[in-house]
């Protein structure tokens, strides 16, 4: 793909839309003119969307894997890709249905975001990719990195999982398990004294790479393809950057006439965290919150950004709060329905399910989840205890799983 194919024509604020900048180099600390030292506000890529060709994009044939599928709406894609996106989207029972980014190439959603932020490294000459990341964002961001032939540095925390430690080895990043709160300080040091470019927040509350969430996009334009504009989208949610992302969607399906309407968006948040929820309830533009115990650390977030606040409320949706239990029953349903999540991915049906859980009548639900079930704390401490190779042993086995009589 030429980087000529992208109508991408600059970045603009968030915070006011009367502030934009050239679409190079991208924006990785947010809007300089509207930011503060409470709050900082992100910017989007902006495009020429009266130049764009709907029915060729947007056309019933189904295409193979890669973003380059939606070039003109997307930023400059000079890093190559995986063959990341057309993930499948299953109705699990009347009207509902889970868009299943496990099935992208490292297993999460997380492959959209960084065939831009890679793609952005690359435009901008970066020797290399830094990250902080306690699992999806880093494995994805380490695997394009090495696909771009980049060095990447990845800071996790001290309890990542055994199993995304190895997946970080495998792609030959350099991987620096530091405190928690240790991560960002040295994330941004590598940033100014290397010149390594960030691909992970910088700022007091979130603002993250200009050209990340963009890629988050096409997963509206796939349900679009399959469903039409659903009633409603439930996405889990810890910085707000895919929610942001399948909002933005959608909308400019409605701007290019495609669409009449854009779903509500749900965000589906830890009630261990909820920074969002803490947003909307103070009626901030972000928030910081104390993080609580929970298994589903991808989505435990102590700090908010102004895009989810922008999606949930452009929408007519709601934040939403879901417990452990509440994702470990939604992840359990989906097992039953043949998808293995992560816990955390878990939060889109979580939180359908705790506002009673069937599909509206004004049209079906999408329930976004993220990631592979490989990614959770406990992968790897289970075993099933070896059966004796006897019929009797057999039976009994089969009998406490209701298999026989």
């Amino acid at each position: 793909m030429a980087i000529d194919d992208s109508l991408a024509t600059g970045q603009r604020s968030l915070g006011d839309p009367a502030h934009d900048y050239p679409l190079w180099p991208p924006l990785t600390s947010g809007c300089p003119r509207t930011s503060t030292e409470d709050v900082s506000y992100p910017v989007e890529v902006d495009y020429a969307y009266d130049k764009a060709d709907p029915a060729a994009l947007f056309s019933p044939v189904r295409a193979r894997g890669g973003l380059e599928r939606w070039a003109p709406l997307l930023p400059p894609l000079p890093a190559p890709g995986l063959g990341e996106g057309a993930t499948p989207l299953v109705e699990i029972e009347p009207g509902v249905y889970v868009k299943d980014e496990s099935r992208n190439p490292t297993w999460s959603h997380k492959d959209r975001l960084n065939r831009c932020t890679t793609s952005a490294a690359v435009g901008v000459g970066a020797p290399g990719i830094a990250v902080a990341s306690s699992g999806n964002h880093g494995a994805s961001a380490a695997a394009y990195a090495a696909r771009a032939g980049l060095p990447c540095v990845v800071f996790t925390g001290p309890d990542t999982p055994p199993a995304v430690d190895a997946f970080l080895n495998a792609y030959g990043a350099v991987v620096l398990p530091v405190p928690w709160e240790a991560r960002w300080p040295l994330l941004r040091l590598v940033v100014e004294r290397l010149g390594l470019h960030p691909v992970s927040n910088l700022t007091t509350t979130h603002t993250g790479h200009a050209y990340g969430p963009e890629g988050y996009k096409t997963v509206a334009y796939e349900i679009f393809q399959d469903v039409g504009v659903p009633s409603a989208v439930f996405v889990p949610t810890g910085y707000g950057e895919l929610l942001f992302g399948v909002w933005k969607g959608f909308e400019e399906l409605r701007r290019l006439g495609l669409a009449d309407r854009v779903p509500r968006v749900f965000a589906c948040e830890s009630a261990a965290s909820g920074a969002l929820h803490r947003a909307f309830a103070e009626g901030a533009p972000a928030a910081h919150v104390t993080v609580g115990a929970s298994e589903a650390y991808s989505i435990a977030s102590p700090v908010s950004g102004y895009r989810g606040v922008l999606a949930v409320r452009a929408s007519g949706g709601r934040a939403l709060l879901v417990d452990d239990r509440q994702l470990a029953d939604a992840q359990g349903e989906l097992a039953r329905a043949g998808l293995w999540t992560e816990l955390s991915a878990a939060a889109g049906l979580a939180g359908l399910r705790s506002l009673g859980g069937q599909a509206p009548e004004d049209g079906p639900v999408v329930c976004v989840s993220t990631s592979s079930g490989f990614k959770d704390k406990g992968m790897g401490t289970h075993r099933t205890a070896p059966a004796t190779p006897t019929w009797e042993e057999v039976e009994r086995r089969l009998r406490a799983a209701g298999i026989a009589g």
